[in-house]
């Protein structure tokens, strides 16, 4: 898969076929469409792709939105990646961009990625204003010789499946729920940064983790999750929460008590799959009484990560 970030810097030799968005995530919904382009592609010998963007738009023009990320550039791209496309186009999104009319960004498409057919959703827009919508891009296909496709959502329960649905479901710790319409283990990545070390003063040394605050992570609570980093891949309990029983901090802190594990692990890079919330945040009136319950979180969480690991 070849990677591009400047429309400006390239120009395709092959016809192509690719859709348009932001595709946080890459759920279930994504790979729908890309699955259905791909078939349609492939027949008529066209190369495929994805345009996205680095940041969502809204960061730049509604930022009272506080969007929170599903995946980084980073990670979506190697979602992506996995999908088997010739070509992802990542552009950044700047003012710039969010002022290119939809006939100009249109010309361009065509002008270097030598679009012959656009697979949309049923309510894309693209251009200043979000003037390029299904009945405009219409107009704008037959002047410049390319199909447009709109493909209807896919649905789960009779709920379409998009990356807004399943940021709610996170934010509430439901995501054995949002697993079920990503297609993956919700995630969040960080490194490993020095804490107060209480955890290990209790018998439980946690991870604490950097995390990008832009990333959407699950609601404060206790969770079996998996953990890896390199070729390590553990069972944990991760807590997220402002530790109310010692210090009611301002924002939540993710840490991560790896199973079966003991080492340094400070600097390193970790990935923590979410699997399963045990309980919300509680204080509690005593740490003995808080090593109590957390001995009853590690007993579930085997229990929840065997079941997990057997299906």
């Amino acid at each position: 898969m070849e990677l591009l970030t400047d429309l400006d810097q390239v120009a395709l030799q092959k016809p192509s076929t690719f859709s348009i968005g932001v595709f946080d995530g890459v759920h279930l919904g994504h790979r729908y469409l890309i699955g259905e382009l791909k078939q349609s592609a492939r027949e008529a010998g066209r190369l495929t792709g994805v345009v996205t963007f680095d940041r969502h738009p809204d960061e730049l023009l509604a930022p009272v939105r506080n969007i929170r990320y599903l995946t980084t550039l980073q990670e979506k791209v190697a979602l992506l990646e996995e999908l088997d496309l010739d070509f992802v186009v990542a552009l950044p999104f700047t003012t710039k961009l969010a002022q290119t009319s939809a006939r100009d960004f249109v010309a361009l498409l065509v002008e270097r990625l030598f679009m012959k057919q656009l697979w949309i959703g049923p309510d894309f827009a693209l251009g200043r204003g979000r003037q390029g919508n299904a009945e405009y891009l219409r107009i704008l296909a037959d002047e410049f010789g390319f199909s447009l496709h709109r493909l209807q959502p896919l649905t789960r329960s009779g709920a379409v499946i998009s990356s807004t649905a399943i940021r709610g479901l996170i934010r509430e710790g439901r995501v054995r729920e949002a697993a079920s319409l990503l297609g993956r283990r919700p995630c969040v990545s960080g490194t490993v940064a020095r804490g107060a070390r209480r955890g290990h003063k209790l018998g439980f040394p946690t991870a604490n983790l950097d995390i990008d605050d832009r990333l959407m992570i699950p609601a404060a609570g206790v969770y079996a999750a998996r953990v890896h980093w390199e070729s390590a891949n553990h069972g944990g309990v991760v807590n997220i929460g402002t530790r109310p029983t010692f210090d009611d901090l301002k924002e939540n802190l993710l840490e991560a008590h790896i199973l079966d594990f003991s080492g340094d692990l400070y600097g390193r890079h970790l990935r923590v799959e979410f699997i399963e919330r045990l309980r919300p945040e509680k204080r509690f009136p005593s740490p003995e009484a808080l090593m109590a319950q957390m001995e009853k979180d590690t007993v579930r969480a085997r229990r929840v990560l065997e079941d997990s690991d057997l299906r």
